[in-house]
């Protein structure tokens, strides 16, 4: 849901599509996108706003949809609107350093982008929109009234039956209904996991020496001590588990955000180190759907489900805004899990679980699954062709699969800092590999994490070409 208008100052663009697929309603969505193009500029003091009617054909909205948004943003002080003189931008509103500094979340890229390219995003205008809504008409058709009460912590069965059976088929996980807890998130699974763990005694989580820091820091909000493995082309080195006990976080399908799968040999490795030292393996199996090179490898998990925790999500299949994770717990860590469960929220939200398990049943889910594998090779496919054309100085590392690649430059072409440094110049948003890093020394080959999956299609090229240029004007340092 586009459109072009013309105003005083020249053509103005608002796109409500990413806003809209992330749950946003069309109202609110019209106004965060005239409140973000005053707070950027483009839409200076005085600016003559379109006509409620004229705004609402060019974007395919009802006019009153329209005159609601100016409305809205006329009380907040946005925009000024006068009898006989139409609806102009306010002279000044709120100061736009401070929204800026209060509205965007911390992170490795916190300035406004003109192309995105952060990791560990799905494309959300790959939402599907129309089936979900068949599904959730279904779904409440069919709930029980007992549904929509409170309900067991684990989450409703429907949504547990469903992923036992699709986890079974599709990832090899062996687990039941009883075992599986539905959470609000991976994160807020992971934390639940980590406090249940302080709570059993253990002390340190080994986690791999690139990863998510916002996990590195629930672990030590939970009270743990965070041990960095080294990481190489087979994954974790996880002899230097036999340095600790407790537990361990892996993402052995797709190590993010190295990119590489965890060999045979090192899963079985770390199996026998948590027999052996009464540990456990948190396995994050956050895009363990997404391989393109060949069929994905199983769950690490069937190989001890006593021993090795999953957990699995819908944000990268589907949209992150669900906030809907699952965890495959062990028997010794179900209690705990599911008490501290009850004491962070009670239970998940009942329509969206019964919604997915709905879109599991009927088959949807797998299709949607398949179309977003394929759209997602076509990305990373066309984004190793055009690195190849435009900067064959780069190297992209990874197997081919997930949502992003970590190019690496030439040692001492140009320093990981200078590179991000540029990249924010051009308006790139993108991380640098060593905002990952969670110990150890940094890489001697600077890298940049790139999530080819974030853009909507209409603007994957415009990316794509920045990021080549950027690229373009390193070689040679």
């Amino acid at each position: 849901m586009t459109g072009t208008w013309t105003t005083f100052g020249g053509d103005l663009h608002l796109d409500l599509t990413e806003r809209r697929a992330g749950g946003v309603g069309l109202r609110a969505a019209l106004e965060d996108a005239l409140r973000e193009a005053v707070q950027d500029g483009r839409l200076a003091p005085g600016t003559r706003l379109p006509s409620s009617r004229a705004l609402g054909e060019d974007l395919g909205i009802a006019r009153n949809t329209v005159v609601e948004a100016y409305g809205q943003l006329t009380a907040e002080g946005w925009l000024s609107s006068r009898q006989g003189s139409g609806t102009v931008v306010a002279e000044r509103s709120v100061p736009c350093e401070v929204v800026r500094r209060t509205a965007v979340p911390p992170g490795p890229q916190r300035r406004s982008v003109r192309h995105d390219l952060m990791s560990g995003r799905p494309d959300l205008s790959t939402f599907p929109r129309t089936a979900w809504l068949a599904a959730a008409r279904r779904a409440l058709a069919t709930a029980p009234h007992e549904a929509f009460g409170y309900g067991s912590p684990l989450g409703r069965i429907e949504l547990r039956e469903a992923l036992t059976r699709y986890l079974a088929r599709v990832r090899g996980v062996r687990t039941d209904p009883d075992h599986l807890l539905i959470c609000t998130g991976v994160s807020q699974g992971f934390g639940l996991l980590c406090a249940a763990l302080r709570e059993r005694g253990t002390r340190t989580l080994a986690v791999e020496a690139y990863g998510l820091p916002p996990q590195h820091a629930a672990a030590r909000a939970a009270g743990l001590a965070v041990h960095p493995l080294p990481v190489d082309c087979d994954g974790a080195r996880v002899e230097g588990l036999h340095e600790t006990r407790g537990a361990v976080l892996l993402t052995p399908a797709h190590q993010y955000p190295t990119g590489a799968a965890l060999s045979a040999e090192r899963r079985a490795a770390a199996v026998r180190w948590a027999r052996e030292r009464d540990g456990y393996i948190v396995e994050d199996d956050y895009d363990g759907e997404f391989r393109f090179d060949r069929q994905p490898l199983g769950a690490m998990q069937a190989l001890d489900p006593e021993r090795v925790v999953y957990a699995g999500t819908a944000a990268k299949s589907l949209a992150p805004g669900l906030r809907l994770a699952w965890l495959a717990l062990p028997d010794e860590l179900l209690e705990p899990v599911a008490r501290l469960k009850i004491r962070a929220d009670t239970m998940s939200p009942v329509l969206d679980q019964l919604t997915l398990a709905e879109l599991i049943t009927s088959g949807t889910y797998d299709r949607h699954v398949r179309r977003c594998r394929l759209h997602y090779r076509r990305r990373r496919d066309r984004l190793v062709a055009a690195l190849a054309e435009h900067a064959p100085h780069v190297r992209v590392t990874g197997i081919a699969a997930g949502l992003h690649v970590v190019i690496r430059l030439p040692a001492g072409s140009v320093t990981e800092a200078e590179l991000t440094a540029r990249a924010e110049a051009a308006g790139l948003g993108l991380s640098g590999l060593d905002w990952h890093r969670a110990g150890g020394e940094p890489e001697p080959e600077p890298g940049l994490v790139i999530g080819y999956a974030t853009p909507p299609e209409h603007a994957f090229p415009a990316a794509l070409g920045a990021l080549c240029e950027l690229l373009r004007s390193t070689r040679g340092g």
